[in-house]
């Protein structure tokens, strides 16, 4: 049987899906538009190996729609302008049976390919289902991401792969004839890292290299990926595997890595704009306030390497790589604003203090909106305590500065300013 694994069990149904519930569940948002026949546009974001091409196949198939792909890889807009013809030739009426154009990794089409859609969309001639491992904002021109819902896939938990793995087990006629046990999974999810696609694809290598009766170990698993080890793809699975690590050389203070790395993805052709998104969000996560200057150079770096390209482009690459891997490091923003969203979810709309509502109309200063409100600059040092915090989260501390030399100053004007009020317990 020449079909991957990962193809023999794809799922054709929404009901076979596993994960996403809060778009394809039983009240799923996607549930929802195709159980009323109304599909929009859309954009799936997600991690790769996580199902967007095959929750867009099941989304045509279900809507009796008529589906035309393209790869972003290897399609210009001449190809875009042909498959729109005939996608218009097999359609009906708008919003109900207009065909469905799915495109594998739209952030990798240029402009002027994204402009090409933009009739089609606009017109009702096609409806649009992209699918994109980078943030839409960033990669897809704001006139056509303004016609399309955005909908993030979250990536796969412990649970889910080990569904896919047992659903495999159960449905594939060659592996159920080899009889897997699994003893052990761990490394499988460890090397795959969310990864449907390579969990699987893993998976059919190691139980095709044994014997019937194979029985699932780390060790075994470990031992047959390291034989396997596949070359730099910026294409394929092992894209995220080479950026991770060179996130992860950055964020442990080596430069050593962080630019072997670097030039594992500069030799491998990869787009000098991921490399430096990813510098831009680690100067944030990873150092913060630390040493603010690290977001000035990553934004400048991001900014210079968009104008000049390869092979100019690695030098800036290099010089911001080592900067940021040098630097002081704290993730104490990154986690402040994670503990914030998270009270957030667990609390929901707390109201305003009244001291600190806007008063734009005579009732609403009637209401005492804003009366008991400090304005700061009217005290010495630009500084008066008051209540910032809805009463329930009065004392509740969310950011805690990190262990470095602007941090530690930015402790002690806390503590200055408020006493043990911010004090972590």
């Amino acid at each position: 049987m020449n079909q991957p694994l990962a193809e023999r069990i794809r799922p054709k149904t929404l009901e076979d899906y596993i994960s996403q519930q809060h778009l394809v569940g039983k009240t799923g948002v996607l549930t929802n538009h195709i159980n009323k026949g109304i599909i929009p546009s859309l954009i799936l974001w997600g991690p790769p190996g996580i199902g967007k091409t095959t929750l867009a196949n099941i989304i045509a198939e279900t809507s009796k729609r008529p589906f035309f792909t393209l790869s972003a890889i290897n399609s210009g807009v001449k190809d875009v302008r042909e498959v729109i013809d005939k996608a218009k030739q097999s359609g009906g009426l708008f919003t109900t049976k207009n065909p469905i154009l799915f495109i594998d990794e739209i952030h990798r089409f240029s402009k002027s390919q994204q402009d090409s859609l933009l009739a089609a969309v606009e017109k009702g001639w096609v409806t649009l289902i992209g699918a994109t491992t980078e943030n839409p904002s960033f990669e897809v021109i704001p006139a056509l991401l303004s016609r399309c819902q955005v909908y993030i896939l979250n990536p796969f938990d412990k649970s889910d792969m080990e569904a896919l793995l047992q659903r495999a087990m159960e449905k594939d006629e060659v592996i159920a004839k080899k009889k897997v046990v699994l003893k052990e999974i761990d490394a499988l999810l460890q090397v795959s890292s969310g990864d449907a696609r390579k969990l699987l694809n893993v998976f059919e290598l190691i139980v095709a290299s044994e014997e019937e009766g194979v029985e699932i170990t780390n060790d075994l698993v470990l031992e047959k990926v390291q034989r396997n080890v596949v070359r730099y793809d910026k294409t394929g699975e092992q894209h995220y595997d080479i950026v991770s690590a060179f996130i992860k050389s950055i964020r442990g203070s080596d430069p050593n890595g962080a630019v072997y790395w670097l030039a594992r993805m500069v030799e491998g052709g990869e787009d000098v704009k991921f490399i430096a998104r990813r510098m831009l969000i680690s100067a944030s996560e990873d150092i913060g306030n630390a040493n603010p200057t690290a977001l000035i150079m990553a934004t400048n770096t991001f900014q210079a390497v968009t104008t000049i390209g390869y092979p100019e482009a690695r030098i800036l690459l290099s010089q911001c790589a080592i900067y940021l891997a040098n630097s002081a490091k704290s993730n104490a923003s990154y986690e402040a604003i994670n503990k914030a969203i998270q009270v957030v979810k667990q609390t929901g709309d707390l109201p305003v203090p009244l001291h600190l509502r806007n008063a734009p109309t005579k009732l609403m200063k009637d209401m005492n909106y804003g009366k008991e409100y400090k304005y700061a600059h009217a005290y010495p040092g630009n500084f008066i305590e008051q209540e910032f915090l809805p009463d329930e989260l009065k004392g509740l501390s969310l950011y805690n500065p990190g262990v470095n030399a602007r941090e530690n100053e930015f402790r002690k004007i806390m503590k200055d300013r408020w006493g043990d009020k911010y004090e972590k317990k």
